[in-house]
C-alpha cells in the first residue's frame, strides 16, 4: 500500500489542498491516516475514493448526496441496494441534463451555421 502526502493526493485527484481538508472535515473522507509528526497520508484506497468524488462532483452530485453514499458505504455490504439506487438516481439526472446540453449545443451550432452563411 501506498502512501501520498497531501500534495500528492491533490495532484493526482485534481482537488486543491483545502478541498481534501473540506471533505476529511465534513466526513466525506474518512480515516485519513497520520505520521507520527501529525501530517496526513492519503492511500490508494484513498485516492480510489477521490476518483468517484471527482466523477460525481463533475456530473453535479449535490455533496449531501456525495456524504450518503460514503456513509452507506461505510455501513457494509448490506448497504449495496440503496447505493446501486442513489447512483441510478444521479446516472437518470446526468442523462437529462446530457439531452438537454445537445438540444442547446445543436442550436448553438445551427446559430453559428446562419453566420457562416451570412
Amino acid at each position: 500500500m501506498s502512501g501520498y502526502a497531501p500534495s500528492e493526493a491533490a495532484r493526482r485527484s485534481g482537488f486543491s489542498l483545502d478541498t481534501l481538508r473540506y471533505y476529511e472535515k465534513i466526513g466525506l473522507l474518512s480515516g485519513i491516516g497520520r505520521t507520527s509528526g501529525g501530517r496526513r497520508v492519503f492511500t490508494d484506497d484513498d485516492l480510489s475514493w477521490l476518483t468517484l468524488f471527482r466523477c460525481l462532483r463533475d456530473t453535479g452530485m449535490p455533496i449531501a448526496e456525495m456524504c450518503r453514499y460514503a456513509e452507506l458505504a461505510r455501513e457494509g455490504e448490506h448497504t449495496a441496494g440503496e447505493r446501486q439506487a442513489l447512483l441510478q438516481r444521479h446516472a437518470e439526472r446526468v442523462e437529462e441534463q446530457m439531452h438537454l446540453l445537445q438540444r442547446q449545443y445543436d442550436h448553438l451550432r445551427e446559430k453559428i451555421r446562419y453566420y457562416d452563411g451570412t
